[in-house]
């Protein structure tokens, strides 16, 4: 029983808010004060896809071409994902709950100079204005582990959302060894991110699983990590020598965490399958 001198606990609704009005405050604060269009030789790259051992690259590769369908960017921020989709020929619609990079998504939208330009809209994705039964893709990079404590109600609703057999592509990081995360948390190397954050757990994939039952997990992110010292001005715009080096890493780590228990050593991962 609480005494008189506890402090009343929030409402779960309260809690909810509270997490928006953080995520908005972080996201809105980090958005770039310019907004460009995607570079060709950007858009280049994922039309052709030919790097597998990269992690989006190996997203599009296994969406492949998006012509006629309905693709959701969930969490799309500043829109690079959303227009990369939308050049591969999907009717996208971005949602993001950061007004300032909902703002920089939609000039940076127009600069790309689409002929059909995705469709942003400011809110979080537990009460967005969107059609039911609508999307025959759904795409988040990196917004699950925002919202553990609200998973099973966020993949609920996207579920509603989704076309009956629409396919998931999910990429996130996880955490599937203790150890390991263990030893990253004592490391004095400062975590840049909102105070729910935290890496996708067995727990919390298995929860994906009940809502995607053909759930697969690619991993990745092992010595892929060490690319932001390599390419540290972008992949299209580094030296021959350094996307050499990155072409490296990421291949060792394609090949080392393809399958079995060394999988689990891998900090990022590509989660993809289809809603029933």
């Amino acid at each position: 029983m609480a005494s008189r001198s506890d402090p009343p606990t929030a409402s779960p609704e309260r809690e909810r808010e509270a997490r928006w009005e953080e995520e908005a405050e972080f996201f809105d604060a980090r958005a770039p004060g310019e907004a460009r269009g995607i570079p060709p030789r950007v858009a280049m790259r994922y039309a052709r896809s030919a790097h597998a051992w990269f992690n989006k690259e190996y997203r599009f590769r296994i969406l492949g071409p998006l012509h006629g369908h309905r693709v959701l960017d969930v969490g799309c921020g500043t829109g690079d994902n959303a227009i990369l989709l939308a050049l591969a020929g999907g009717e996208v619609t971005g949602v993001d709950l950061s007004q300032r990079s909902i703002e920089v998504a939609e000039k940076r939208a127009r600069a790309s100079g689409l002929p059909r330009p995705p469709r942003f809209v400011c809110a979080p994705i537990e009460s967005a204005d969107l059609p039911e039964r609508h999307f025959d893709v759904i795409w988040a990079d990196g917004l699950l582990h925002h919202v553990i404590p609200e998973l099973e109600l966020v993949l609920a609703r996207l579920h509603v959302l989704a076309c009956p057999g629409a396919r998931v592509v999910f990429s996130e990081p996880v955490n599937r060894l203790p150890a390991l995360r263990a030893l990253r948390m004592a490391l004095p190397i400062p975590i840049d991110g909102t105070s729910g954050e935290r890496p996708l757990e067995d727990a919390e994939l298995a929860v994906i699983r009940r809502h995607v039952s053909d759930l697969r997990i690619r991993a990745f992110g092992l010595f892929g990590r060490l690319n932001r010292f390599v390419v540290t001005g972008g992949y299209e715009e580094a030296p021959l020598a350094r996307r050499a080096v990155a072409n490296l890493l990421c291949a060792a780590d394609y090949a080392i965490l393809s399958a079995g228990p060394l999988a689990r050593i891998g900090g990022m991962a590509v989660l993809h399958g289809r809603f029933a």
